[in-house]
C-alpha cells in the first residue's frame, strides 16, 4: 500500500524528526565543558574512548586559532561553540571571543579593561549557562553576554558595589551559577561571598559577618540532598555558604597558613564523601571532615608536600595528582591518609585535567603529557611541545567531545583525541 506524506501531515512530521534525529542525539551527547575545570570544576571529564598512547609528535591537531589576546584564560565548550577571554591593545582591553568547532571566529566583544597589572593578561574563564555566557575581569567587571549573539545583557562592578579591594594579581575566578544565582568573591565587608540575579545581576544575598578578601579561587557547588553549597576559599579561610540564603554554614582558618603571609588560593577545592581537600601555594594541603548536618569541619591531615600553586589537583580512585611547587614534580597523595604513594618529575610542575584513565598534564615550561596512572608510579604514555602562542604556559588543559584545547597566549589550539580504533 503506498502512504501519500502529502495527505499525512504527522506522519510526514514524524519521518523528518526521524531523519534528523542522529544530528539531535549528536548534539545531546556531546560533552560540554561549560565552565572553569569542567562540568563540576574538579578537573574530570566523564568521556571514554579517548586515545591511551600519542604518537612521538602527539596528538593530531585539528587546527589553531590567532589574536584571541593576552591571558591565562582556559576555555569554556557548550552547545557547539568554544568560549575564552584574552587582553588586546594598548588599553589591555578584555575581550570574550566565542569560536566554531572548525577553529573560525564567530564574534569578539569587549568587557572592560583587562588586567594591565603584575603579569597582565585576562584571568578568568568564562561560565556558560543556558543562553548566557558570564566574564569577571580583573578588575571586578562582572558582565552578562547572550552566548549566541554575543549581545550584552547586563554588567556589575562588583568590588565597587560591595566596596571591595582588589587582590595583588587581580580577580581571577570563574563565576559559579546556579539556579537563578551568579555566585562570585568580590571580598566586601560582609560580602566576602556573593549572589546577583543571573537575569539582570540584582543583588539577592551577601555573608554577612565574612568580610574576607578574594583570593584567586573559583567557588564549586555541593549537592547534599536537598542542599546545595557553595564552597571556595577566601583570604584567611575555606568556606561553605548555603547558596538558597547566603548564610556561612563554616568557615576554617588553614594552620598552613601561619607562616605564609601572603595567601593565594587559586586552586578549586575538591569534595568527596562529606570530606573537602584545599590546597594552597607553597604551603600544601588540608583535608577536613564535614559534619552530617554541614554545621562545622574538623581537620583530617595536613601535607606540605603537594602544594600546586595555580595548576589545580584532581581526585582519582582515592588519590589526590598534582604538582610540588617547590621540587616541581608530579605527586600521588593517598585521600585517605594524606602520605605521598609516589613522585616523578614528568614534564615539571603545571596544571592538569583527567579523563578516561588518563592524566593531562601540561608543564609550565611548555610541554604535554598523556600519563597512565598505575598503583606504583605514573607512565607517560606519550608528550611533545606546546609551540604555538606566547608567554607563561598556565592556562588550564580542557576536553569536550574527544578535543583536548589549549590555550598558550594569543593561540588556541585543538587536538584530536579520540580512539578511532574499533
Amino acid at each position: 500500500m503506498r502512504l501519500h506524506l502529502q495527505a499525512k501531515p504527522c506522519l510526514t512530521l514524524f519521518v523528518l524528526a526521524f531523519a534528523l534525529f542522529p544530528a539531535y542525539l549528536k548534539t545531546v551527547k556531546a560533552t560540554d565543558w561549560p565552565r572553569f575545570r569542567g562540568a563540576n570544576a574538579d578537573g574530570k571529564s566523564p568521556e571514554t574512548n579517548l586515545l591511551k598512547k600519542w604518537p612521538k609528535a602527539g596528538p593530531g591537531m585539528l587546527w589553531a586559532i590567532h589574536g584571541l589576546g593576552d591571558g591565562f584564560a582556559s576555555v569554556a565548550v557548550a552547545k557547539g561553540i568554544i568560549y575564552t577571554t584574552g587582553s588586546v591593545g594598548k588599553e589591555k582591553q578584555g575581550i570574550l571571543s566565542a569560536c566554531d568547532l572548525k577553529g573560525s571566529i564567530i564574534w569578539k566583544k569587549p568587557y572592560g579593561h583587562g588586567w594591565s597589572g603584575s603579569h597582565p593578561g585576562t584571568r578568568t574563564t568564562p561560565t556558560v549557562d543556558a543562553n548566557s555566557v558570564y566574564v569577571i575581569s580583573g578588575y571586578g567587571n562582572l558582565v552578562c553576554f547572550d552566548a549566541k549573539t554575543g549581545n550584552r545583557k547586563w554588567h556589575v562592578d562588583v568590588l565597587k558595589r560591595f566596596n571591595a579591594k582588589n587582590i595583588n594579581w587581580g580577580i581571577s575566578e570563574s563565576v559559579l551559577v546556579v539556579d537563578d544565582k551568579v555566585i562570585c568573591t568580590p571580598g566586601g565587608k560582609n560580602a566576602s561571598v556573593v549572589a546577583l540575579n543571573k537575569s539582570n545581576g540584582k543583588t539577592i544575598w551577601t555573608t554577612k559577618g565574612l568580610s574576607d578578601q578574594s583570593a584567586y579561587c573559583s567557588p564549586i557547588l555541593i549537592e547534599d540532598g536537598p542542599k546545595k553549597i557553595a564552597v571556595t576559599i577566601t583570604d584567611k579561610h575555606i568556606v561553605a555558604v548555603n547558596i538558597d540564603t547566603g548564610t556561612v554554614l563554616w568557615k576554617y582558618t588553614n594552620k598552613l597558613y601561619k607562616d605564609e603571609p601572603r595567601h593565594v588560593n587559586p586552586n578549586t577545592p575538591v569534595y568527596s564523601n562529606k570530606t573537602v581537600y584545599m590546597a594552597s601555594r607553597f604551603v600544601g594541603g588540608t583535608k577536613l571532615k564535614i559534619a552530617d548536618d554541614w554545621s562545622k569541619v574538623s581537620e583530617i591531615w595536613t601535607n606540605q608536600q603537594l602544594d600546586p600553586h595555580h595548576g589545580g589537583v584532581v581526585l582519582v580512585d582515592g588519590c589526590i595528582h598534582g604538582t610540588d611547587s617547590r621540587d616541581e614534580k608530579w605527586i600521588c597523595l593517598d585521600y585517605q591518609t594524606g602520605k605521598v604513594r609516589y613522585s616523578a618529575e614528568l614534564v615539571g610542575k603545571g596544571s592538569l585535567i583527567y579523563a578516561d584513565g588518563m592524566l593531562y598534564c601540561y608543564g609550565q615550561q611548555g610541554r604535554l603529557a598523556l600519563v597512565k596512572i598505575t598503583p606504583t608510579a605514573y607512565e607517560i604514555a606519550g608528550s611533545f611541545e606546546i609551540t604555538q602562542g606566547r608567554g607563561p604556559h598556565w592556562a588550564h588543559p580542557a576536553i569536550s567531545d574527544g578535543v583536548l584545547y589549549i590555550r598558550h597566549g594569543d593561540t588556541l589550539t585543538a587536538y584530536d583525541i579520540k580512539n578511532k580504533t574499533p
